[in-house]
């Protein structure tokens, strides 16, 4: 455990605010060269968490990938963008900078971390870099010069098979539970039934199968030898002939 004091010597109280912060840099790694300018002032730190933004892990790892970029280069633009020190280093990133630049930072931070990619946010801050060297647009808002980016996610895979659960009626007790082969032996009464009995009853069953089989084949082949109707060859009505009584 570190402490931090005051001496005697001690002339500006928010020095002890600096020691401790520049304590809290040095345990996230930052080096000591960069740590120390934390006591100049018109400089802040911000200890950003991330860990608990993303519970499954592997998304962890690749979302804070995401404010690395490759080659470091997307944190690299953030950092000239912004004029901040940033460090990315286990669970949490480290910012140094001006108070204005920490807030920008830490909303890059946690949107990337909630699936929105940086990359957009960069381009909204080099807009309104561009913006704010023109003193035209001082007292103007910005938000027509902005870009505009909306989430177009795929649209999840619709199960074919939907089971509807507003017709189902709420029953008190559970599903009858199916039944076995036992159970359909006793009730066909082939339970009871000797095993030269049960071979005979199977004969049967395969004979009378193969009897419905072979009746149906023959139903097809004759159905091939019938004469199609031909239109126009309706039987005619044969007219009688009334005889004038005389």
């Amino acid at each position: 455990m570190m402490t931090v004091k005051t001496t005697r010597k001690t002339f500006d109280p928010a020095a002890i605010l600096n020691a401790r912060d520049l304590i809290k840099l040095l345990a996230r790694s930052v080096p000591a060269p960069q740590a120390v300018k934390i006591l100049e002032d018109g400089v802040a730190c911000d200890i950003i968490k991330i860990r608990n933004l993303v519970g499954n892990k592997e998304k962890f790892a690749k979302r804070r990938q995401r404010i690395l970029g490759p080659n470091g280069s997307t944190l690299k633009a953030l950092e000239l963008l912004t004029s901040t020190y940033i460090l990315v280093h286990g669970n949490t990133v480290s910012v140094m900078g001006p108070f204005k630049s920490l807030k920008e930072v830490r909303r890059v931070v946690e949107d990337c971390m909630h699936n929105i990619h940086p990359i957009y946010l960069i381009k909204e801050l080099m807009v309104k870099r561009e913006l704010a060297k023109d003193p035209a647009l001082a007292n103007e808002n910005w938000d027509r010069f902005l870009p505009n980016f909306r989430r177009n996610l795929s649209k999840r895979r619709v199960p074919h098979v939907v089971t509807d659960k507003s017709k189902k009626t709420y029953t008190a007790f559970p599903p009858a539970p199916e039944k076995s082969k036992l159970d359909l032996e006793i009730e066909d009464g082939t339970y009871f039934m000797g095993k030269q009995a049960k071979e005979r009853a199977a004969k049967t069953e395969r004979e009378e199968k193969a009897r419905q089989r072979k009746e149906e084949k023959k139903r097809e082949r004759e159905q091939e030898f019938v004469p199609p109707e031909e239109p126009g060859s309706k039987p005619k009505k044969r007219k009688k002939n009334k005889e004038a009584s005389v």
